[in-house]
């Protein structure tokens, strides 16, 4: 799985809906409840997890963006549309980003990031090359 896209319907359950399993590397779920309604005070234990890569969310509040997926080795694979409300979790493999139409967007992903220790940057596809897939 290169991802994990939650398209703006998802609005429509209530209660908490999770989108991801329970050994995701990151968590992302949905919550809708009703005024009055009590979710109880918490803290999180403390416990060592290890992070083998960084994957992110993006929350795509406006506009219109392309995201092109490539394999581990750099390949192209092939490319989608996000738009607003939309929210896609970046799980495997490469991508990059195209503004298709003004953005903006909130991206959420594992800390401490240090761009050139968990960043790897290389060329864009070609853009006659690019196939959008339907989703």
């Amino acid at each position: 799985m290169f991802a994990l896209i939650v398209k703006k319907g998802y609005r429509k359950k209530k209660g908490i809906s999770f989108f991801t399993n329970n050994n995701a590397n990151q968590q992302i779920g949905y919550m809708k409840h009703g005024k009055n309604y009590i979710i109880k005070p918490h803290s999180h234990k403390k416990r060592i997890s290890k992070i083998f890569i960084t994957s992110e969310v993006i929350i795509l509040l406006k506009g219109i963006l392309r995201v092109d997926f490539y394999d581990n080795k750099q390949k192209y694979l092939f490319s989608i549309k996000l738009y607003p409300n939309e929210i896609i979790y970046l799980v495997h493999g490469a991508h990059g980003f195209k503004i298709i139409k003004e953005v903006e967007m909130i991206e959420i992903k594992q800390g401490p990031y240090v761009s050139n220790k968990d960043k790897v940057k290389f060329n864009e596809i070609n853009e006659k090359k690019i196939k959008i897939k339907k989703i």
